[in-house]
């Protein structure tokens, strides 16, 4: 007998006493028939209103659903959710990225759970323009907040269209306040157009720096400094809380060359320690005056009435141009028109006048 034979006999296996049938085969098809089974929208506003997590994230997965059908009913939940939505504090946070924004969040979060607040936190995460996919790696960065009852953390990838994005997120605050959470976090991707999109759907925009960090991004910086509220030194722990409190008289320098907000309001600079919690009531302190003064002076209100006309023009906007990309003589049109102008037959400006033209010509 060879090695290997004795080596495959020794390996071989033996039979053996089957296992039980301990399965009950009826309960897992039930649970497989009730999973294919899609809750109404009547059942899944009951849900929402209820505080039920599992209907909230169902819906916000319908809005962000690109799938025509789920439109109508993401529609029916929005018109369901808005009467009991805008009782909230909405706080735009953004900053570049290796700031810290996740674990300020977590630490920010965490502090407001403890003082009673409810917490739902909507992170964008950046979509990759080659494949078009996503980490969605915040509930893991935040992995202390993601456990507390008191608060909720949906991620979003962010996707190609910025203007989809935005009123994504926008119509989720809506079901997120009719879910009872009284305080919204929206986390942007970093740096760029995004910041412009989740300042006009909040109330307060805090602008996350760090020490040291040099001036790569001079172009964009007066434009978000501009838009902050207040801005927040983060990692002002050990070694660096000497360049933190440095960082803190420069910055306070630059916002006094800026003009005046038409809120009247004079942005704040402090420091802070995610790590260490240290400055983080410092933060929520600052945010509770700017609610008071603009409050006081109507400010408050008139931003989030200018905010509802232009999420309803951007929605307007949205529609036209979803609605022009599905037409199906477009679709087709457009690929002629492409290679045209590829091959310089046409110019792009005559080309996108032919479709125009093409489009009005359906109504």
């Amino acid at each position: 007998m060879s090695d290997f034979n004795k080596q495959a006999g020794s390996l071989s296996e033996k039979a053996g006493i089957s296992s039980p049938e301990i399965t009950n085969v009826s309960a897992i098809n039930q649970i497989k028939f009730k999973r294919r089974q899609q809750p109404t929208a009547t059942e899944l506003i009951a849900g929402i209103l209820e505080g039920n997590r599992t209907a909230l994230s169902r819906a916000i997965t319908l809005i962000e659903s690109t799938n025509p059908e789920h439109a109508e009913k993401a529609n029916e939940i929005i018109n369901g959710c808005i009467s009991h939505a805008n009782k909230s504090l909405r706080i735009g946070i953004t900053g570049v990225p290796g700031v810290g924004k996740s674990t300020f969040i977590e630490a920010f979060g965490t502090h407001l759970t403890q003082l009673g607040k409810k917490v739902a936190v909507l992170a964008v995460d950046p979509s990759s323009s080659i494949s078009h996919g996503s980490i969605l790696g915040d509930k893991t960065r935040m992995e202390e907040l993601v456990k507390d009852e008191n608060a909720f953390i949906r991620p979003s990838a962010s996707g190609e269209n910025l203007g989809g994005v935005a009123r994504k997120t926008r119509e989720s605050i809506i079901l997120c306040e009719a879910a009872g959470f009284d305080t919204i976090i929206i986390e942007t991707v970093g740096v760029g157009q995004s910041e412009t999109a989740v300042h006009s759907m909040v109330d307060f925009f805090l602008l996350l720096k760090i020490s040291g960090a040099g001036d790569e991004l001079q172009g964009i910086k007066r434009g978000i400094m501009e838009m902050a509220d207040a801005i927040v030194i983060n990692k002002a722990d050990g070694d660096n809380i000497k360049k933190a409190n440095q960082a803190k008289v420069e910055f306070n320098r630059a916002l006094h060359l800026f003009p005046p907000k038409k809120s009247s309001w004079q942005p704040k600079v402090t420091t802070c320690s995610a790590i260490t919690k240290d400055g983080i009531s410092d933060v929520w302190n600052s945010i509770l005056d700017y609610f008071e003064m603009t409050k006081e002076t109507g400010f408050f209100q008139e931003k989030r009435n200018e905010q509802n006309q232009f999420w309803m023009m951007e929605t307007i906007n949205e529609q036209l141009k979803q609605n022009f990309y599905n037409q199906p003589e477009i679709i087709s049109l457009l690929e002629q028109n492409k290679k045209a102008v590829q091959n310089n037959e046409i110019s792009p400006f005559a080309a996108a006048q032919l479709l125009l033209n093409q489009y009005k010509k359906s109504f």
